[in-house]
């Protein structure tokens, strides 16, 4: 059984037993979360979430790249989101590799060096800060006057803003 067969085994024993109110692509909270792709960040759980209640987007370190401003761009104008929420986490993969060292892989096993940024980081705060920048500074984005950073510790489940 592959790791996608054991994922739809379980959606269909699960059912439709999600609460939350399904009926608008509009966020309830007005919120748009963008965090780490990582497996240890429930979103959900974490912030006690209900379906329909916050946009949530994700990547690889969390970083707020152009495709996380195109997508915050549209929960922002389209989809009604006021506020974002950036939640960067402790012992992030991004912080064992380099940008150049990566690129330089990817390049020797493809023949093309990749055009976009790997966004690694040594320092989780310093990566948070340099998100919440580029949605402060976005002239694709309207509401950025609530928009806060934070880190989150995957070993104890504690958010720490990040000023």
């Amino acid at each position: 059984m592959t790791a996608i067969d054991e994922l739809l085994r379980r959606n269909e024993e699960l059912g439709n037993i999600v609460p939350g109110d399904r009926s608008s692509p509009m966020p309830s909270m007005q919120v748009t979360i963008l965090t780490c792709m990582d497996s240890r960040i429930r979103v959900f759980e974490i912030f006690g979430l209900k379906q329909g209640e916050a946009h949530v987007l994700r990547n690889a370190g969390g970083v707020v790249t152009d495709d996380m401003i195109r997508s915050l761009a549209l929960s922002q104008r389209k989809l009604g989101t006021r506020e974002v929420l950036l939640v960067h986490h402790t012992n992030c993969g991004l912080e064992l590799v380099t940008e150049d060292a990566f690129k330089d892989e990817l390049e020797t096993d493809s023949g093309m060096r990749p055009p976009w940024s790997v966004e690694a980081f040594r320092e989780v705060k310093d990566s948070v800060r340099g998100s919440v920048n580029r949605v402060r500074n976005s002239p694709y984005l309207i509401h950025k006057d609530t928009v806060r950073g934070f880190v989150y510790d995957v070993r104890t489940g504690v958010l720490t803003e990040v000023i």
